[in-house]
């Protein structure tokens, strides 16, 4: 069962809002997993699921790697064949900078890598947004309060968060990780969430 935008954009809008919710929802379950269990409780497994909850009935390969090339506008993620050794070590580096990296610093180097690898066929930017978030509250210690969280504000306006991905992609292909741009700019809608409180 598959719904398209192309053929049923009403319904394929329905789903994606009613999935967004789901995934949300979710989201928050591994939150508080992760904040008992720490560092080890973000992995794979965890990526699938809330990818599946992303794209459930817009598309058939919800909550696996892609097997086949991918493109992203003027981004060219790496070959499908890399994608399972790069998502290992995506997770392994969220593990051993767990106690390295400030909260904001885990979450953008978590949404802006898991961008960079594109392992889905669809929903990554979802997916990655609701990692992103589940390293910030899980960091935190619990989920942050706030009307309008984290994810919904990226939504509400890409630009700034386009614009330090790039920055970061340049830093990365120059030989050098710089994520500031990104942590800077979560650390800015985290501050307007919690203000929102």
């Amino acid at each position: 069962m598959l719904v398209t935008a192309t053929r049923d954009p009403d319904l394929y809008e329905m789903l994606s809002e009613r999935n967004l919710h789901r995934q949300y929802s979710l989201t928050n379950n591994f939150i508080e997993i992760g904040v008992r269990h720490g560092p080890a409780a973000f992995d794979k497994q965890m990526l699938w699921a809330l990818n599946h909850a992303a794209v459930a009935g817009i598309s058939q390969y919800g909550g696996r790697f892609r097997e086949e090339p991918i493109y992203v506008g003027r981004h060219i993620p790496p070959h499908f064949e890399r994608v399972p050794d790069l998502m290992d070590r995506y997770v392994s580096f969220i593990h051993e900078n767990w106690d390295n990296m400030t909260a904001e610093g885990l979450a953008a180097y978590g949404l802006w890598r898991l961008n960079w690898i594109h392992p889905f066929i669809e929903g990554n930017g979802r997916t990655a947004r609701a990692a992103c978030y589940y390293l910030l509250c899980a960091r935190h210690g619990g989920l942050l309060p706030g009307s309008r969280i984290v994810p919904e504000r990226i939504r509400d306006d890409r630009q700034p968060y386009y614009d330090a991905l790039r920055e970061i992609d340049r830093s990365w292909a120059e030989g050098h990780l710089d994520i500031a741009p990104l942590e800077a700019c979560i650390a800015r809608l985290l501050e307007a969430q919690l203000r929102d409180a």
